[in-house]
């Protein structure tokens, strides 16, 4: 979010240096920056004991492409915590590793994606209502359904680190 105007008095914000970090919308009235923020989210690639991925049907985003586990993040949690609690919301599934891959901006969602790799062993899902399906799918076959690679597209990141990992057992 972009700040024009002071959210705490209503004020027209002016543009003051702040340090190395330029000019920024600054409220002469409550003497404060207003720098501009953005929604964090996780996305969460969740591997098994057989190399198997999950990949979740969201006919909201796409009725062609799979995706990743993937929320919003809320206030005061860690994006560890957000990553295990959207894990067991969309899939019904304990986590029992996690490790942090990478992070994406993804541009037309104004969003930081942070990517991490959940490892939790193989069990039947108990889907959330805004998954509409969702497979343990070989990591190999990944690539066949997942959204197209883009720079913006953060599973794809997150999938590449999953290759350099077991590359590396």
């Amino acid at each position: 979010m972009k700040y024009d105007y002071c959210p705490t008095c209503g004020s027209k914000l002016i543009q003051k240096q702040a340090g190395d970090d330029g000019k920024v919308p600054y409220c002469e009235s409550c003497e404060k920056y207003w720098f501009d923020s953005f929604t964090t989210c996780v996305i969460v690639l969740v591997y098994n004991e057989f190399n198997e991925i999950a990949l979740l049907k969201q006919l909201y985003l796409s009725n062609k492409y799979n995706v990743f586990v993937a929320g919003y993040m809320q206030v005061g949690e860690s994006a560890e915590d957000a990553a295990i609690r959207e894990v067991k919301e969309e899939l019904g599934i304990d986590v029992e590793k996690i490790e942090y891959a990478d992070s994406v901006w993804f541009e037309k969602g104004q969003n930081l994606m942070l990517g991490f790799m959940a490892f939790a062993k193989k069990h039947d899902f108990k889907l959330s209502k805004e998954v509409d399906s969702a497979s343990w799918v070989k990591y190999s076959e990944v690539p066949n359904t997942l959204f197209p690679d883009s720079p913006e597209n953060a599973a794809w990141a997150i999938y590449r680190k999953y290759l350099k990992k077991l590359n590396n057992k």
